[in-house]
């Protein structure tokens, strides 16, 4: 389960899209909607996270519709309201670098966020950066990291202190403890 909030940590909920439709061929990449498994899973998750007690500051969208639909059903579900919903269209299928460079960003202000992007980038920052057993981030799952450090670029430079991870099919419907 989450450990306490300490004042100086910084948490980053990572969470892929929920699964898009692939019906209209000729839609750019960037404008599939979420197909009907997504719309589902989305406020399962939304609600599955909101059970944990995680209150983000802000929720950071990629620019791509599914990303921003899942961010939206994640924003109808919180309590209290997250300060911020902003598009952050560098998040659009964001490699590692650019993740990291998001992380850096992030105003000290915020201990908690909330960010929507896509695989292959938010799989290899779990696995390859922070040395997590996650082989796939599925459509709408979701990473809780948290980060003992007081500003977000001694965070992105870390390994997070303890970090969770859930998605639609966990037949637990709880979040596994990765660390």
């Amino acid at each position: 389960m989450p450990c306490k909030p300490q004042m100086a940590d910084k948490h980053l909920i990572l969470v892929r899209h929920a699964k898009s439709s692939w019906a209209d061929p000729q839609l750019p990449d960037h404008d599939r909607p979420l197909n009907a498994r997504g719309t589902r899973n989305a406020p399962v998750m939304a609600s599955r996270v909101q059970a944990l007690g995680v209150r983000a500051e802000a929720l950071i969208t990629s620019s791509a519709l599914r990303a921003r639909t899942t961010a939206e059903q994640f924003w109808d579900t919180r309590d209290p309201s997250p300060a911020e919903f902003r598009v952050e269209p560098d998040l659009y299928h964001a490699d590692v670098a650019t993740w990291l460079a998001f992380m850096e960003s992030l105003p000290d202000t915020w201990n908690s966020v909330m960010a929507f992007g896509h695989n292959p980038g938010l799989t290899e920052l779990a696995a390859d950066v922070w040395g997590l057993p996650v082989t796939n981030v599925p459509t709408c799952g979701v990473l809780w990291l948290t980060f003992t450090e007081p500003t977000w670029k001694k965070a992105a430079a870390r390994q997070p202190r303890t970090a969770l991870f859930d998605y639609p099919k966990n037949p637990s419907n709880h979040p596994e403890a990765l660390r």
